[in-house]
C-alpha cells in the first residue's frame, strides 16, 4: 500500500518571539515492510535546517530561528510504500539492548493500580508472554474511552488510567508502564495511522507501541485500535515516551500569546501518483 502524508504545524504569537529553536522527528526510516517513495521537510523561515540522528536512532532535523517571529510553520509531506508484516518489526536502526527498554520515566512510572491490573492479567503466569501482551492490548482497548479533549503532552500513565480514558498517546503510555513492570521490555512509537472509515483529516500523528520477545523481536502492539500494526502505520519514531518521540519540540525565547495549529491528512496515494 501507498500512504501519502501531508503535516503542518503552526505556531502563532500575540507578541513576536525573540528566539525558537526546535528539534523535528518528522522523517520515516526505511525497514522490512516500509519503504520511504518521497519525503521533504520544510520550514517558513529562513533558516538552516541541520539532519542528524538521535540516541534512539530517530532521524531528526534541528533548526534555529532569529526573530522578531509571528509565525512559524513546520510542514512535511511524502509518501510510504508499505507492506503488512503482521506486526513483526525488523530491520530498524537499533542503538540499545531490548532491556533498556525496561526502565520508566516519569510518564509510564507505574503505581499499584497499574501494577495490580497487569498482574491480574498476567495471572499465574504459565501463558506465553505473546499471549499476555495481546491479554493487555484488548484490556486497554475494551476499558479505555477515547477522548481527545482528555489529555496533554504531560498526561502520565497513572492519570490516565485513572481516568479510563484519553488518546492514543495514553494508551501508549499504559501499554509501555504494565509491560515494563512485567519485566518485557517496551517502547513507544510515533508515527501515521490511515484509518479504514475513510476520514482523511486529522488533528495529530498516531501512536503505538512495540514490545520485544526474544523468540520474535519487536512487534507492534496498537491499544487505541486493539490490533497489531498493519501496512495502515507509518512508523515515524520511538522512545521510552511520548517526550523522545514528539514530532515537534524546543523552545522559544519572548513569544507571549502562543497558539498552535496542528493538520494532518493521511490518505492512500492514487493509482496515477504510483506510476
Amino acid at each position: 500500500m501507498r500512504i501519502r502524508i501531508a503535516h503542518e504545524t503552526i505556531y502563532r504569537y500575540d507578541t513576536p518571539a525573540t528566539k525558537a529553536i526546535q528539534i523535528l522527528r518528522l522523517m520515516p526510516r526505511n525497514h522490512d515492510g516500509q519503504y520511504v517513495v518521497r519525503w521533504r521537510v520544510e520550514v517558513s523561515e529562513d533558516c538552516r535546517v541541520e539532519p542528524r540522528e538521535d540516541a534512539f536512532g530517530n532521524l531528526t532535523h534541528t533548526f534555529t530561528v532569529d526573530g522578531p517571529i509571528s509565525e512559524l510553520a513546520v510542514r512535511v509531506a511524502g509518501e510510504v510504500e508499505t507492506q503488512d508484516t503482521h506486526g513483526i518489526v525488523r530491520g530498524t536502526r537499533e542503538k540499545f539492548p531490548p532491556s533498556f527498554y525496561l526502565r520508566q520515566t516519569d510518564l509510564t512510572m507505574p503505581n499499584t493500580a497499574i501494577t495490580d491490573w497487569a498482574n491480574e492479567i498476567l495471572g499465574d503466569g504459565k501463558s506465553p508472554a505473546l499471549e499476555t501482551l495481546h491479554a493487555l492490548q484488548q484490556a486497554i482497548y475494551a476499558n479505555f474511552t477515547f477522548d481527545v479533549n482528555a489529555t496533554v503532552p504531560s498526561t502520565t500513565a497513572q492519570q490516565a488510567f485513572a481516568n479510563r480514558h484519553g488518546v492514543c498517546q495514553d494508551y501508549a503510555h499504559i501499554f509501555c508502564s504494565a509491560a515494563r513492570h512485567l519485566k518485557i521490555p517496551a517502547r513507544y512509537v510515533g508515527g501515521y495511522f490511515l484509518r479504514g472509515d475513510g476520514i482523511v483529516n486529522m488533528e495529530s500523528g498516531h501512536a503505538w507501541t512495540e514490545a520485544f520477545l526474544p523468540d520474535l523481536g519487536w512487534i507492534a502492539f496498537d491499544p487505541a485500535n486493539g490490533i497489531c500494526a498493519t501496512e495502515a502505520h507509518v512508523r515515524i519514531a520511538t522512545g521510552l515516551d511520548y517526550l523522545a518521540a514528539a514530532p515537534v519540540r524546543g523552545t522559544r525565547y519572548g513569544g507571549q500569546g502562543e497558539a498552535m495549529a496542528v493538520k494532518v491528512t493521511v490518505d492512500q496515494a492514487s493509482k496515477q501518483s504510483q506510476q
